[in-house]
């Protein structure tokens, strides 16, 4: 898959049919959009995935931090999985933000892409302050010899399936509802930092995971599944603000750790990429009298993880979803 950063860097692209969104999230509805892209007529045509980064809305509303579903790498990583053949980032600045929407179809669907025929979600829209919808995409399609192409949404539980929804599921816990929405678990893509060590002090030697503003469940002890390098491992992982050892400085600090205890492995994995995919809650975050006692509480976590992560079916949901990331079982 080549991946072009810039609709102006594009090359060797052959009559191109374009998915347009931020598909931030990957979940069945924007599976449904790539799944009609990747399933259009017309052999000798390459299928590309444009995308926007960074989101749209941290652009349009700086003061309002909108912690994403997916960062870019994740989201190269999903697509690279698909079956298209290329992805254009387009760098959203304040310059594309302030585009007319007759700018947005001739610079960078027609003179950047080259995309003569388009798919889009049925909520998208593009120009300056929202002005183009659907409807003005499909006109303006027509006057340019454009073909596009508007997906229905996909509806669960009497609503339409949207990044919003899935964000709040994941921020609130409710992991179930949104794996449904997302047909796989939920995930984050981090990469390891160095910490303060408190994990191997208690035996349990851990790594930091950076998420890269991706959002995560709320704090607590989860039992989760690690891709590294390609190879999937059992863990046990924490979301908090370690409140054994900080106190009464615990209200200092703003944003939680995430540190995951991975069995087998005691390497040092500074700067890896890795994806943890939570398949369970174990219990909330509390606070312990002894580094001693958080010690034993460790040993049950662990031993629960492992007794929950030795279920074969946890292990084919990663399996299934790494084989064939857009497989749309919806119908059509």
């Amino acid at each position: 898959m080549k991946i072009f950063y810039g609709y102006k860097e594009i090359k060797g692209i052959k009559d191109p049919v374009a998915a347009i969104g931020i598909f931030d999230g990957m979940h069945i509805g924007h599976k449904r959009v790539i799944n009609r892209l990747i399933k259009s007529g017309g052999s000798g045509r390459d299928k590309i995935v444009v995308t926007f980064d960074p989101h749209p809305r941290s652009v349009l509303n700086p003061g309002r931090i909108l912690p994403r579903i997916m960062s870019l790498e994740h989201r190269l990583l999903m697509l690279e999985g698909m079956g298209v053949d290329a992805v254009v980032v387009v760098s959203f600045t304040d310059h594309v933000a302030g585009m007319s929407p007759e700018d947005f179809i001739e610079h960078i669907i027609i003179g950047g892409i080259g995309a003569r025929t388009v798919y889009v979600g049925s909520n998208f829209h593009f120009g300056r302050k929202k002005r183009g919808g659907v409807n003005t995409l499909k006109k303006m399609g027509r006057s340019h010899g454009v073909d596009v192409h508007c997906v229905r949404p996909v509806r669960r539980r009497g609503r339409t399936v949207s990044s919003t929804w899935v964000r709040k599921l994941i921020s609130e816990g409710r992991l179930e509802t949104a794996e449904k929405l997302l047909r796989r678990p939920v995930s984050v893509l981090g990469t390891v930092v160095r910490g303060e060590a408190r994990g191997r002090e208690l035996g349990f030697p851990t790594a930091n995971i950076d998420p890269h503003h991706e959002v995560i469940p709320p704090p607590g002890v989860y039992a989760v599944k690690a891709d590294i390098s390609g190879g999937i491992y059992d863990g046990v992982l924490n979301i908090g603000f370690k409140p054994t050892f900080y106190g009464k400085k615990l209200k200092k600090r703003k944003e939680p750790h995430i540190e995951a205890h991975i069995f087998g492995i005691d390497r040092d994995l500074y700067g890896a990429s890795m994806e943890i995919f939570f398949i369970a809650k174990l219990r909330n975050e509390k606070k312990f009298r002894t580094k001693e006692a958080l010690s034993e509480q460790i040993k049950v976590d662990a031993k629960k993880a492992k007794t929950l992560l030795s279920d074969t079916r946890t292990l084919s949901r990663i399996l299934r979803y790494r084989k064939n990331r857009c497989v749309d079982m919806l119908g059509r």
